[in-house]
């Protein structure tokens, strides 16, 4: 984690405190329902809530200095609990093994991550929905491979961006729920030693499904989907954060990142406005992917288990929730203050002479009597002109003077056909699905 790409909210769910404290609450519920069932006295589970709500402070350092010499984190974290309570704090993770406190530890951090991010989408969403009805009919040129295709409206590109995050928004709804189970079933699983209503309680009371088979963890499939998901997410801020960064170059500048007073694009260049937002966005992206193909290796653990998928998630875990966390955060705030340029827009759409209106042409004179081949020829023709004088010709008025096209099309006929407005009939439908 990168201080400088994290926020509070998802860091602190990572720290050792928030963790241990999660720890802790595993092992008093669960002692808690062992005692319910008489497995152990209720002074037990007593003995650690009452200490809990008198001593809500975790001391960290004086649980890793007791792993320095234990090597094992868990017991290391009992030991420090068991000098703290006393006697009673021997009954404690009765049954139970280390990766049944971890895994649902983890399952707990994560689903509280899925969380935090679903009100980033949410925030997200808001704001291209705000951006996309504000410049619903803003004309604007639709590019095909980097070249001027046909007439869009503004509202619409951001339109495809809201229905994108949505879907992922959906997606990780799915991922949440998929993620958010808990395993208490003992060595290899089998619960020899530990009541499955142990199990059914401890999730019960941190929100959580219960894992049908642990086998000692959770299967690491449901965690490779979890990372997928916000690898998903991660490209999808990649997208619209890449459009921006084109639509801002100097020669194109129909949007650009806002430019606050003070700021400063260039240590050499005083004339610089950069997109650094968008750039540093692709950049945080790439690494929120970079968790997805650790997270797919983990998936095939040996036998009921082993633990190198431990070490793996130490990292990922907090490293991809927290720096997506601050990418959407980010993301949010490029496009709530983007500076979008409409005179610019139509500027660049009308440079090349009207070709952008070429396919109606084509399609006219199909309907006209010719064949679809005879017709591209007829268009294109004429349309290579107005490519190779870079726009300082106009396709109409070359078709109207091409005695091949005028034998079917009457200048009235072709006028009609470089109607801008044509292109737009079906925004409304559009954004009614996008936004329904």
């Amino acid at each position: 984690m990168v201080p400088r790409y994290a926020r509070p909210a998802m860091t602190a769910l990572w720290e050792p405190e928030a963790k241990y404290r999660i720890w802790f609450e595993i092992e008093a519920h669960a002692t808690q329902k062992l005692a319910d069932l008489g497995v152990v006295p209720q002074s037990a589970a007593k003995a650690l809530w009452d200490w809990w709500a008198t001593n809500p402070a975790i001391d960290v350092e004086a649980i890793d200095a007791i792993e320095a010499v234990t090597k094992h984190d868990v017991i290391a974290f009992l030991d420090w609990v068991a000098r703290a309570v006393g006697e009673e704090a021997r009954f404690m993770h009765q049954g139970m093994t280390s990766s049944d406190v971890l895994d649902t530890t983890l399952s707990v951090q994560l689903a509280r991550a899925s969380d935090i991010l679903l009100a980033d989408l949410d925030a997200l969403l808001a704001a291209i929905r705000t951006r996309a009805e504000e410049h619903k009919f803003t004309p604007t040129i639709g590019r095909s491979h980097g070249i001027h295709a046909e007439p869009v409206t503004f509202g619409l590109k951001l339109a495809q961006a809201y229905a994108e995050f949505a879907r992922c928004r959906t997606r990780l709804v799915a991922a949440r729920a998929e993620i958010a189970t808990c395993a208490i079933s003992g060595a290899v699983g089998t619960f020899a030693n530990v009541d499955p209503a142990v199990e059914e309680y401890v999730a019960e009371q941190l929100g959580l499904a219960i894992e049908p088979v642990s086998t000692q963890v959770i299967p690491r499939d449901r965690h490779a989907m979890f990372f997928a998901t916000l690898g998903v997410i991660a490209s999808s801020i990649e997208r619209l954060a890449t459009e921006i960064r084109h639509l801002q170059r100097t020669e194109v500048l129909e949007a650009e990142e806002y430019f606050s007073p003070g700021q400063k694009g260039s240590s050499a260049m005083p004339h610089k406005r950069n997109p650094v937002l968008t750039e540093n966005l692709t950049g945080l992206a790439r690494v929120v992917r970079s968790a997805v193909t650790p997270a797919l290796e983990n998936v095939a653990l040996w036998h009921e288990r082993d633990i190198s998928h431990s070490s793996v998630e130490r990292y990922i875990g907090p490293d991809a929730t927290i720096t997506l966390d601050f990418a959407l955060a980010r993301l949010t705030g490029v496009v709530e203050k983007l500076v979008v340029y409409p005179e610019r827009m139509a500027k660049n759409m009308n440079r090349m002479g009207g070709l952008i209106h070429s396919q109606r042409v084509l399609l006219a004179l199909t309907q006209a009597g010719l064949t679809r081949d005879e017709s591209y020829r007829l268009v294109q023709r004429n349309a290579m002109k107005v490519w190779e004088a870079d726009g300082a010709l106009s396709l109409l008025d070359l078709l109207k003077t091409d005695v091949d096209v005028t034998a079917r099309l009457s200048a009235e006929q072709l006028e009609s056909l470089f109607d801008l407005g044509y292109h737009f009939k079906h925004v409304d439908t559009i954004f009614a699905r996008v936004f329904a």
